[in-house]
């Protein structure tokens, strides 16, 4: 848990610099997806601050936090969507954010497509598109669009990562990722019956 916190925390103040600049509202998002205990905040900024001096050398932590995480998925997944949180909280998210993410992304072994998905469900329900989501192409039929969703469920229910005993920070982004999952197949769902 601590490697992963610090990694995570490593991974975000690089994030933050990959545009050139830190600005207020990524930190506001940082200390928010964290969630960073008063009494550790102190230790966290020194961490933070060391790190964001440029935005290079955050491979090493993304492959350590893919190799503790690589029998679950899901958190990886959702790793990926605190990236997209943070990136997005200035209001714009920068063609060098976009590459990173897209980089730690395929350290954790996501193929694009998953990746693509992750960026797509960050959209609201109502400009998201539902097979991007979830990973289908509008070709497939019922049956295997049906399946994917319910692999998906599975792969990123708070319940389930609960019991593998995810972070907290990372059970938060589950259930924003499980709206989008739903809300891409209740589309799908409607539009092909």
């Amino acid at each position: 848990q601590q490697i992963f916190a610090i990694s995570l925390v490593i991974l975000t103040a690089k994030l933050a610099k990959a545009d050139g600049h830190v600005s207020k509202e990524e930190l506001i998002a940082i200390k928010q997806k964290l969630k960073v205990p008063d009494h550790e905040i102190d230790q966290v900024g020194k961490i933070f601050n060391k790190a964001k001096k440029d935005s290079l050398g955050y491979e090493s932590y993304a492959q350590q936090i893919s190799q503790i995480y690589q029998n679950n998925p899901a958190v990886l997944d959702e790793v990926i969507n605190i990236l997209f949180y943070i990136a997005e909280s200035d209001g714009k998210v920068s063609n060098s954010e976009i590459a990173m993410i897209r980089n730690i992304a395929k350290i954790f072994g996501l193929t694009d497509r998953q990746f693509e998905g992750i960026r797509e469900s960050r959209k609201g329900s109502d400009k998201l598109n539902p097979y991007v989501v979830l990973g289908c192409t509008s070709n497939d039929d019922f049956a295997t669009i049906r399946k994917k969703y319910l692999q998906l469920s599975k792969e990123h229910h708070p319940d389930v990562l609960m019991n593998k005993g995810v972070p907290p920070e990372i059970i938060e982004e589950s259930k924003k990722k499980m709206r989008a999952i739903n809300a891409a197949f209740d589309q799908i769902e409607k539009m092909k019956s």
